[in-house]
């Protein structure tokens, strides 16, 4: 206490080693017992060794409170506190000269502890103590600003990156349009690959859904060409981009609900609505989305099923129509629910948004396509996403619980059917794989005794028998991508597997139609199949015989052929018609007699503009007037038909 106030390091150190003597410290110590620690900060530099005079002493400033005791030592302040606080030690050097240093570090651990004090700096965390004073905390609250996650890593230049690739694709973006839709989609690959695959897959996908749902009221054709887009980008990046973008949009379409947004749930339902109509993913997930909606009928769901049904309602309906009418009987039970729970058995459901829902799905179940749904104007778009084969990497099981899972992780949007694969349940597995093994073993054995005598015809037989349904089918054989000619085996194989069924089965002809209207060499070559398959009627069992007719009338039917397949057959010639051909023929014409008058008319229709095939038309005359009136006289009237149309020259009636 009766030392000067201003002492010098020297001094200072002078006084340690008087007192160490005094205290018989070994070694001069005066911080106790070594324990090692010390050394394990000897590698370690000063984090302050690079701060200027000025900032060492701004941080000198701080102040701990009451409760810290401090202790002059060489002019500075040694500070330590009881309470529980974050601190962060730095060290600062004591001496005002290299040469002053030098003579500290020379006297051992004391000169090396007398030239380095600990500045703790406290952080705003829990404390139990006197309550800790920052001086400096706002200037450092201040430049503290909210980062997302994926921004996180960034800084300085890496932020510029960023922010630079958000404004690119934004610009691209806002100039899409159904004429440059290829060009600029090949330029956002290109941004796509020059970063991170998913930070550009997050960026892309808030800039998609920004453009379609916020704003004004969007139309049809602005929704379409969004979804051409990611569809054009799901096939030439992968359809973990499209997944992840489904994702987001469900999630905004939940966000939207809640708020009861009703212009920008419409704009994400047209979204949705088009990636599904260019094949982004299959009619389970809207049909998942429409039995959910129909579960309340609220006016905001009524508008969003009637959205859905008025873009997509007619593919809905062809791609799984026992789905269809789930959702209609959905929907006819919470009509009757919502009749029940109302005073006068209307007042809840009579709206004009309602009733004109109902229509709509009443002109779908009767199969009365709606002009909006004119797939013509997308024409370009079409040509496009076939050139890009996008109906490859459809997503398929997917279900809107699944979009909206938080902890969904991995591939989550492979199908459903590949789920057991995580289970990690080997025995399962191995079982899987081992009934799998043994159904194709069978279907290899089947196609052996059906004459497929080559490895094509086999792998063909193979997709049309194991395929789920008719469109599954139809990408698979697409997706063979057979060698020369041997594409035409397509139709042989599957005249052949419907001529050996027990019991017809349309699924053949309407897989046939799909690739004919498909590709035109598939309709000569089922042509050349039919004729061949005449020549030998008179070998052919009657089962056989009875499906090759049918299979014949389904394909006039559907106007996949015409009865120009006839021409050949000489059906007016009395030396070619034996019993066995008489039957056959008959059976196609009561076949298609059976058919209503509409359809009648348009299939002889077809024919009689061709000044070539007059002597089909008469022949077709005289066959049906000889061996199908007379012996069935409720067959006139539709003679009757078929003549007119054989004779008009009128435009078909489709």
């Amino acid at each position: 206490m009766d030392m000067k106030k201003n002492i010098t390091a020297k001094d200072d150190l002078k006084w340690e080693r008087k007192l160490a003597k005094k205290l018989r410290v070994k070694e001069g110590k005066l911080w106790g017992v070594d324990d090692g620690i010390n050394s394990l900060f000897e590698e370690i530099p000063s984090v302050v060794d690079s701060l200027g005079e000025g900032e060492i002493l701004e941080a000198q400033k701080f102040s701990l409170g009451s409760s810290v005791k401090k202790r002059k030592k060489s002019g500075l302040v040694v500070e330590t506190s009881s309470g529980d606080v974050a601190l962060e030690h730095v060290s600062i050097k004591m001496c005002s000269s290299k040469k002053h240093e030098k003579e500290l570090l020379e006297q051992g651990p004391e000169g090396e502890m007398a030239h380095m004090v600990a500045i703790r700096v406290a952080k705003p965390v829990k404390t139990f103590g006197p309550e800790v004073v920052m001086e400096k905390a706002p200037a450092l609250e201040e430049s503290i600003k909210y980062k997302a996650p994926y921004l996180r890593s960034c800084a300085g230049n890496d932020l510029e990156e960023y922010h630079q690739i958000q404004r690119q694709i934004r610009g691209l973006l806002n100039r899409l349009s159904e004429s440059n839709l290829e060009s600029i989609t090949k330029e956002m690959v290109t941004i796509f690959h020059s970063v991170d695959r998913g930070v550009s897959s997050q960026i892309i996908t808030e800039e998609v859904l920004a453009s379609c749902f916020g704003g004004q009221r969007g139309n049809e054709q602005y929704a379409a060409v969004f979804a051409a887009f990611v569809a054009g980008m799901a096939y030439l990046v992968g359809n973990d981009f499209s997944a992840e973008l489904v994702a987001s949009l469900a999630k905004s379409f939940e966000d939207e609900c809640l708020r009861n947004d009703e212009l920008s749930l419409r704009n994400l339902t047209l979204l949705l609505s088009y990636l599904y109509i260019f094949n982004v993913f299959t009619s389970d997930l809207i049909y998942d989305l429409l039995i959910i909606l129909s579960k309340q009928l609220l006016e905001i769901d009524v508008s969003t099923i009637l959205t859905i049904l008025q873009c997509s309602g007619m593919k809905l309906r062809h791609d799984d129509p026992v789905a269809m009418k789930n959702f209609i009987l959905s929907v006819q039970n919470r009509m009757n629910e919502l009749k029940a729970t109302s005073e006068d058995g209307k007042s809840n459901i009579n709206n004009k948004r309602m009733e004109f829902m109902l229509e709509t799905i009443c002109n779908i179940k009767n199969n009365k396509k709606s002009p909006k749904e004119d797939t013509l104007q997308y024409a370009q778009i079409n040509k496009w996403l076939q050139k890009l084969r996008v109906e490859d990497i459809v997503i398929r099981g997917l279900k809107w619980s699944k979009l909206l899972d938080p902890d969904k992780s991995g591939h989550w949007w492979l199908s459903s059917n590949m789920a057991f694969l995580a289970d990690n349940n080997a025995e399962e597995v191995a079982a899987r794989i081992e009934g799998d093994v043994l159904e194709v073993q069978k279907m290899l054995q089947l196609a052996a005794t059906l004459g497929m005598n080559t490895d094509a015809r086999r792998a063909i037989f193979c997709v049309i028998m194991t395929s789920v349904d008719v469109l599954d089918a139809f990408q698979k054989l697409l997706r063979l991508d057979l060698p020369g000619k041997q594409d035409r085996d397509i139709m042989r194989v599957i005249l052949i597997c419907c001529l050996r069924e027990e019991l017809f089965n349309k699924y053949y002809t309407i897989l046939a139609s799909h690739l004919c209207k498909h590709d035109k060499n598939q309709k000569y070559t089922l042509q050349c199949c039919l004729w061949d398959h005449f020549k030998r009627l008179e070998s052919m069992d009657p089962m056989t015989s009875l499906h090759l007719a049918r299979f014949v009338d389904e394909m006039l039917a559907s106007f996949t052929l015409s009865l120009a397949v006839l021409k050949t057959v000489g059906l007016s010639d009395s030396k070619q018609l034996t019993p066995t051909r008489i039957m056959h023929f008959r059976m196609i014409f009561e076949a298609i007699f059976q058919n209503p008058d509409r359809v009648v008319w348009n299939i002889f229709k077809r024919i009689a503009a061709t000044p070539d095939l007059e002597t089909l038309r008469n022949g077709i005359k005289f066959f049906i007037r000889e061996y199908v009136v007379s012996r069935n006289k409720g067959f006139a009237g539709k003679f009757k038909v078929a003549k007119r149309a054989l004779n008009s020259v009128e435009v078909l009636l489709y």
